[in-house]
């Protein structure tokens, strides 16, 4: 079951991914930064980059969802992601994963 559910999060949210990214036009260089973040957090790169596109996950699934998100858009693991996804979710309470291009400050 747990599975499931995981596959059926990181499903939902590349679909919401690729729809944005069409919609925006993205190049085949436009890429998504994937964060897994606080409420706080997630507002601010909403305040400060669009689009954005971020779901609130159960913790317990957060750090899986964000993992398969990543393989499934064939983005490598960098440190600062191995330091994010060592970062106990629970404790820090990340509950979202967020995506933002970088390249696109808000205006």
């Amino acid at each position: 079951m747990k599975e499931q559910s995981i596959e059926s999060e990181t499903r939902m949210y590349l679909y919401d991914l690729n729809n944005t990214a069409k919609e925006f036009g993205f190049k085949g260089e436009d890429r998504w930064e994937l964060t897994m973040v606080t409420d706080t957090e997630r507002k601010k790169i909403q305040k400060d980059f669009y689009p954005t596109i971020a779901a609130k996950i159960i913790p317990e699934f957060l750090l899986q969802v964000f993992n398969l998100t990543k393989e499934r858009l064939n983005q490598s693991f960098s440190k600062t992601n191995d330091e994010a996804a060592n970062r106990n979710v629970a404790v820090s309470e990340l509950n979202y994963i967020v995506a933002f291009n970088p390249k696109r400050p808000r205006a």
